[in-house]
């Protein structure tokens, strides 16, 4: 069952998206990423010589801080700086620059460890909760990587998926939208298209990379149907996501090196 939006988009439909890079001239690399009101600022810095403690010395080490808007940093931040490391470590050729790390900032404040990457929220347009930040979190963090020409395996977009209490499949929720639903899910998925790594290393078992998904954060109950219909509709989104980052990111090949000499 389809609902009308408030705002008058289709359900698998976007909110509008800019993205700039270059945006922080004393970072190594930056990015803005917007989805409506919703605004968040990437930088990163490194790679940086070394690894913290209980960091494997022979791969780049990926830090990331999650700084809230006011007050010390929570339990909830605490996990997406987990799952925003986890994601973009697993996007990150790490044995390129060992012993280095990378800081990634989100306000939510991140650090990621093959340079830095800090990501800063600038704006939001009154999510009731983190989840719908992540996902603008994770583009913005990606862009910025590649502005900072940290190699990678291949670029990742990702996205929020919605159910409704009627059932409804919504994409990109407002603030006004989140409060009537009942579950949502972050999605987070591959772009293999741009992968510098041979075509036999983006499979797993006989599927190829680009059909699978790398991260899903759940919240609120949905059934599994719920899930599939999710997961269908955020891949379909996920091309559209991919073709946007793309065009307004400049690709820099592995050769390049990182900025950070």
């Amino acid at each position: 069952m389809e609902i009308d939006r408030p705002d008058g988009r289709t359900p698998d439909q976007l909110r509008p998206l800019a993205c700039s890079c270059s945006v922080l001239h004393r970072a190594h690399g930056s990015s803005s990423w917007a989805q409506g009101e919703t605004k968040v600022l990437a930088a990163v810095y490194g790679p940086k010589a070394g690894t913290k403690k209980n960091e494997n010395p022979e791969k780049a080490s990926i830090e990331v801080i999650w700084k809230p808007k006011t007050g010390q940093i929570g339990k909830v931040e605490k996990e997406y700086e987990m799952i925003l490391k986890k994601t973009l470590e697993s996007i990150c050729i790490r044995t390129i620059y060992p012993n280095t790390t990378t800081s990634v900032i989100v306000q939510a404040s991140f650090v990621l460890s093959i340079g830095n990457v800090a990501c800063y929220v600038l704006n939001d347009d009154g999510a009731v909760s983190y989840l719908k930040l992540l996902p603008c979190a994770i583009n913005a963090a990606c862009a910025a990587l590649v502005d900072a020409g940290i190699p990678l395996k291949h670029l990742a977009v990702a996205i929020c998926c919605s159910v409704t209490d009627s059932g409804s499949i919504l994409l990109d929720p407002t603030k006004d939208e989140e409060e009537k639903l009942k579950a949502r899910a972050n999605l987070v998925f591959p772009n293999a298209i741009v992968s510098v790594l041979p075509d036999r290393s983006l499979q797993v078992g006989s599927e190829p990379m680009a059909h699978g998904i790398m991260t899903s954060v759940t919240q609120g109950a949905m059934s599994a149907n719920d899930y599939l219909h999710c997961l269908e509709r955020g891949r379909a989104a996920s091309a559209r996501l991919s073709e946007f980052l793309r065009k307004n990111i400049g690709l820099k090949s592995t050769s390049e090196g990182s900025k950070a000499g």
